[in-house]
């Protein structure tokens, strides 16, 4: 759906997407399908400090903007709210300074659309607005559910909205040299403590963790996996946050040919490593969505959750079995079975990344097989 041609084309863009860091993958498709629509125009990014990371390395943005929020969650909580209403000005005249033409609310939400609204852009754009956030913008878009089955659905459909042509929106995802010398320095100093150093073996990265239960694999699993991956001459690494180190020293105590990295590494340094790697397995979590954006061969478990069925391109594989009762998302009604995550057996999941392994070969072989174009 073509933006209406009333508009004048705008030459400052603000999206507007504070958080989390799987939607910010998702959602960066936009940013090329922007600068296609609008040559001519300088795009920014409004989000919180955790996921800048993750936007920061990206010559197509003119800057990242950070929410404070901490700071304003901070003077709530002392009471200090005259200190609050001060920063949330400041905050405001900081937006308002950059006179922003068009902004997209691509979180739908109060804050973010409150955020949109300070900016004082003369057009406002949201993405299936909620909480009463429709009141502050000037047009809402709303995609049919279900109508596009492919990663960033939602976004695409914004871009296309906005005049963005075909093939233009691709997930974007810049890799730091510095973060990925860093990466790559400390893979190799985990792999010398594991006692593999140099096996020049592909790189497998696993990414087990995320936020609730239920999007969960079976954490043996993972051992027994990372086991097969080896005996097919692989080198899986685990991958993770510092509040994920315990579980993964779990996983790979096992295995110690398989080395954690889980909190070893910053988010972009993160980055760089899943850039560097020849496959991933992961749940639903923002790693695992950074594979995808990077172009990695990717395998991707859901069950609780289906935040897409497909990837942009062959490179992605998403195991899910649409059970009655799946996806419960935030209510499962299985008493803590999670049946809809314990049916994806080990032998299924090797047998699926092997097969995206030889894809790879293929691509390598041909070329043009995997379009960079996603729209």
């Amino acid at each position: 759906m073509p933006a209406p041609a009333t508009h004048p084309t705008p030459r400052r863009i603000l999206v507007v997407r504070l958080s989390a860091l799987g939607d910010i993958v998702m959602a960066s498709g936009l940013i090329p399908a922007l600068k296609t629509a609008y040559p001519d125009a300088e795009v920014s990014w409004l989000c919180e400090a955790g996921c800048a990371p993750l936007l920061k390395h990206n010559p197509r943005l003119k800057q990242v903007l950070i929410w404070p929020r901490t700071q304003w969650e901070q003077l709530f909580k002392a009471k200090r709210y005259l200190a609050l209403w001060h920063a949330v000005r400041q905050f405001r005249a900081m937006l308002r300074a950059q006179q922003f033409d068009l902004v997209l609310d691509g979180q739908g939400l109060l804050k973010s659309g409150l955020l949109a609204w300070f900016t004082g852009a003369p057009r406002r754009v949201s993405i299936i607005a909620r909480e009463g956030s429709h009141r502050l913008v000037h047009e809402v878009v709303t995609p049919t559910p279900g109508a596009d089955p492919v990663m960033g659905s939602e976004y695409r459909f914004l871009s296309r909205y906005l005049g963005a042509p075909q093939g233009s929106f691709v997930h974007d995802l810049a890799v730091g040299e510095a973060q990925q010398a860093r990466a790559r320095q400390v893979l190799s100093q985990a792999l010398q403590a594991a006692h593999t150093p140099g096996s020049g073996r592909p790189l497998v990265v696993l990414c087990p963790f995320t936020t609730r239960p239920q999007k969960h694999w079976v954490e043996a699993n993972w051992s027994e996996l990372a086991q097969a991956l080896w005996d097919q001459g692989l080198q899986p690494v685990v991958l993770g946050g510092p509040t994920d180190r315990e579980a993964a020293a779990r996983i790979v105590a096992d295995v110690p040919q398989v080395p954690s990295l889980a909190g070893a590494l910053k988010l972009d340094e993160s980055v760089a490593l899943i850039a560097d790697a020849h496959l991933l397995v992961g749940v639903d979590t923002g790693l695992t969505h950074m594979g995808t954006a990077l172009r990695v061969p990717t395998l991707a478990l859901f069950g609780s959750t289906r935040p897409y069925l497909q990837g942009p391109t062959p490179l992605t594989r998403v195991m899910y079995d649409a059970l009655p009762c799946s996806p419960c998302r935030r209510r499962p009604t299985c008493n803590g079975d999670f049946t809809c995550m314990k049916q994806l057996s080990v032998d299924r999941v090797s047998l699926q990344a092997l097969e995206l392994l030889a894809l790879l070969a293929l691509r390598a072989a041909e070329p043009g097989l995997a379009s960079r174009g996603e729209a």
